[in-house]
């Protein structure tokens, strides 16, 4: 149990991760849609034993509506694999939770996140859509880093798009 619980490789590159970070955010609601940009974010990231907390909110002064998103990323050395959860309060689409399938380098994680409906406002109804996901973190350097959120909407004809774009500087 002792070995286990120790910091392997995967932690110590989550240690070297945490700090705050300046974050753009571009989103395509659907295929091909005209991207929105949403900036003036901070990310404020720390270690919960071995788990990175990340904490993304506007910076004070910032316009547009105010927010909290966390999520938290760590590598269990049991599983051999990453794990992930985030919550959103912009959202109602609840506690997310992804995993890798094998145990990707600390550089380019790749996730896939259970199945989740989201709401589909049409008018002035809503419906719920169900969503398959995927996620990319790619450690571009020390400074810099991507976080890519893949959505594929529930039918018979899936098309996967892009349709988040998470943007990471590192604050000096």
């Amino acid at each position: 149990m002792d070995q286990l619980n120790e910091f392997g490789p995967e932690a110590q590159a989550l240690v070297r991760r945490a700090g705050t970070r300046d974050v753009t955010i571009t989103s395509w609601d659907a295929p091909g849609a005209t991207p929105a940009v949403l900036s003036g974010l901070v990310a404020e990231r720390r270690m919960i034993g071995p788990m990175l907390e990340e904490v993304l909110h506007p910076i004070a002064g910032a316009s547009g509506a105010s927010f909290n998103r966390a999520d938290f990323l760590t590598f269990n050395r049991l599983e051999g694999r990453w794990q992930y959860m985030s919550m959103d309060s912009r959202a109602p689409d609840g506690l997310m939770s992804a995993f890798s399938l094998d145990a990707d380098p600390e550089q380019r994680v790749f996730m896939s996140f259970q199945p989740f409906a989201t709401p589909n406002i049409s008018g002035t109804s809503a419906i719920g859509q169900m969503l398959r996901m995927e996620q990319v973190i790619v450690r571009q350097d020390a400074d810099h880093e991507v976080k890519d959120q893949y959505f594929t909407a529930a039918g018979s004809t899936p098309v996967k798009w892009l349709g988040n774009r998470y943007s990471y500087t590192r604050r000096k």
